[in-house]
């Protein structure tokens, strides 16, 4: 059976894709002092998606990312967030996703998959879009997705806090992970 969308057999795009971090985002949005979000980004990191356009949910993806490499535009909150409060980047040097089950599309899909942080693997689902694919000026398939999650940080073990003095605390527990990836055919 062959899925269309866009206009394009995603038959076509069957195959192995590395993700192209130059054109691509891997980040977060959290709460802070309960009055505002603090968004952040992971700068390096790398990945890989194996696509099965007949059959999409044989299809695969997996992501390395630097936990050094955090950056939320203040150079004190990601030192603190690189130390042990937080990822603990020296004993944990990497974050990292794996999927195991893939439904939905041709266009939205759920995708699950493993997440480890500091050391803790757990699933989690993410809403995935299919952006779609087309052909650069140097000949390359690219194909492009963006998805989202909200997790508990607390249930990787990244449980560190303030209670702030209006009530509340200072960061909370509730993260969104999100990323936006454009991917090159090989």
């Amino acid at each position: 059976m062959t899925t269309e969308v866009q206009g394009l057999d995603l038959g076509q795009l069957t195959g192995e894709y590395v993700i192209d971090a130059g054109h691509s985002r891997v980040g977060f949005v959290a709460r802070h002092a309960m009055v505002t979000k603090v968004r952040g980004q992971f700068t390096e990191f790398e990945g890989k998606l194996v696509i099965d356009g007949d059959n999409p949910a044989n299809s695969s993806g997996e992501i390395v990312i630097q936990a050094k490499s955090i950056d939320t535009r203040n150079a004190d909150r990601d030192n603190h967030i690189r130390s042990n409060d937080f990822l603990a980047m020296d004993e944990f040097p990497t974050i990292s996703f794996k999927t195991t089950k893939i439904e939905g599309g041709p266009e939205e899909w759920k995708v699950t998959g493993d997440l480890t942080v500091r050391g803790v693997t757990k699933p989690v689902t993410f809403d995935v879009t299919y952006l779609g694919a087309g052909q650069d000026p140097w000949g390359n398939t690219r194909v492009g997705f963006e998805g989202s999650t909200v997790i508990n940080r607390k249930d990787w073990g990244v449980s560190w806090n303030l209670a702030i003095e209006a009530g509340g605390v200072l960061v909370s527990e509730k993260v969104t992970l999100e990323f936006e990836f454009a991917a090159v055919k090989q």
